[in-house]
């Protein structure tokens, strides 16, 4: 398993972040963007698991240790969702309920943690968390740890994806300008800029970190 860094290299869109259009928001649709960039303490995981989700997140969406400016709050991001138990409105039959799962998996990740270096997960160090997350990914069985691991992966990594791209710091990086309501699209046809967009600085990064993973 590859580690993407999506934001240490120079920005893509430089002086362009989605913020700057708050502005034309509505009072709902700004709230329920700040919120995603500060937050609610976490309700849903315990401190230990808090530990060892956050460092999953962060490896599966390769993202560094944060806080910084550009880090994304993955972890406390899911736990909102399964604080309200807000699922994708389906599930795997061969699967525990979301919450029961990612309860059971962070569990599972430390035992394998302890099992092959004596520590907890968040406690490796990034390549070794790549690796035992790997080695779920591609597990040769159908079961790991009691959990089917296809389905685990799917669980995991649409739940990441889910939080890394609902959040304005990685908008940004990808040149999207956030919500459009109220204002609408203006400029509409293939090419065409809204008002604040700007151009990507690097287009062919996309198809370099294909190749590279």
């Amino acid at each position: 398993m590859s580690i993407a860094r999506p934001f240490e290299n120079e920005p893509r869109f430089p002086g362009f972040h989605p913020l700057t259009e708050e502005q034309r928001w509505d009072e709902a649709t700004r709230d329920r963007v700040r919120w995603r960039t500060d937050p609610p303490p976490p309700h849903f995981f315990t401190s230990e698991e808090q530990r060892t989700a956050g460092a999953l997140l962060d490896r599966l969406m390769g993202q560094p240790p944060g806080p910084d400016g550009r880090h994304v709050p993955l972890m406390a991001m899911v736990d909102v969702r399964l604080t309200h138990d807000q699922t994708d409105g389906w599930a795997y039959d061969t699967m525990p309920a979301d919450r029961d799962a990612w309860r059971c998996s962070l569990a599972a990740l430390d035992e394998d943690a302890h099992d092959r270096a004596g520590c907890s997960f968040d406690a490796l160090d990034e390549t070794a968390q790549c690796e035992l997350i790997e080695a779920v990914r591609t597990w040769p069985g159908d079961r790991w740890h009691d959990l089917p691991p296809v389905q685990l992966w799917s669980l995991w990594t649409r739940y990441a994806a889910t939080a890394f791209y609902s959040h304005p710091g990685a908008w940004a990086e990808i040149g999207f300008d956030g919500p459009a309501y109220p204002r609408g699209y203006r400029n509409l046809g293939i090419d065409r800029l809204e008002g604040i967009e700007v151009r990507d600085a690097d287009p062919d990064a996309g198809a370099r970190s294909a190749e590279a993973g």
